[in-house]
């Protein structure tokens, strides 16, 4: 994200050309979606539930924790859709390509509350921290970039996201995932839940037990 915007802003490090900032903004994507892929195929060869390859693609088909598994889902079929035609480039007109690409910024933040709602180690305080360190950092660049943009409708739906996006992001964590309960609010089918509590003195059982 943060080569990215950096990258569209026309900005590169020093004594590094643009064509190597772009370079390496292409091939750490393609790196992300290598491990977005580890990630899903981890998921569904678990045998803590039963979670099919298709609720990777299919947003809300599944019994687990579908609605946050849906974004997840929804976060890898925009990448999906950012990766192809960012390979098809030379294809596609520019017009289009940028269209698509600007998915981007909508894969990113539901990919965050993907994360947030449905893993089982959000309240972990370094994970906690984590997050909002990456928020913060592709917020202030996202914000450096708006700065220097063109004043227009685009720009103020941006900003706005820019605002509104952090404070409901806060405002979710502090009542969802951090109060107790969230497991079975989230959606963790009851017989899950009656397993955790007959082995919650197990690791293993507290690694899903919030």
């Amino acid at each position: 994200m943060l080569l990215g915007v950096a990258t569209a802003a026309g900005t590169s490090a020093p004594g590094m050309p643009r064509a190597i900032t772009g370079a390496l903004h292409r091939n750490l994507s393609l790196l992300v979606l290598v491990f977005v892929v580890g990630h899903i195929l981890t998921t569904v060869l678990d045998s803590y539930t039963s979670i099919g390859l298709t609720a990777a693609f299919v947003p809300f088909s599944s019994s687990y924790r579908g609605f946050w598994l849906g974004l997840g889902a929804i976060a890898f079929d925009l990448l999906l859709a950012v990766t192809v035609t960012s390979l098809l480039r030379d294809r596609l007109s520019y017009r289009s390509w940028r269209a698509v690409h600007w998915l981007t910024y909508a894969s990113w933040p539901v990919a965050l509350w993907h994360g947030l709602g449905t893993g089982t180690d959000t309240r972990v305080p370094w994970l906690l921290a984590l997050d909002a360190l990456c928020a913060a950092t592709v917020l202030g660049t996202a914000g450096w970039r708006l700065a220097h943009s063109r004043p227009g409708a685009a720009r103020i739906a941006l900003t706005s996201a820019a605002v509104l996006l952090p404070l409901a992001t806060i405002v979710f964590v502090a009542f969802g995932p951090l109060q107790p309960g969230w497991a079975r609010r989230a959606g963790t089918p009851v017989s899950l839940l009656g397993s955790h509590q007959t082995a919650r003195s197990h690791p293993a059982g507290q690694r899903h037990g919030r």
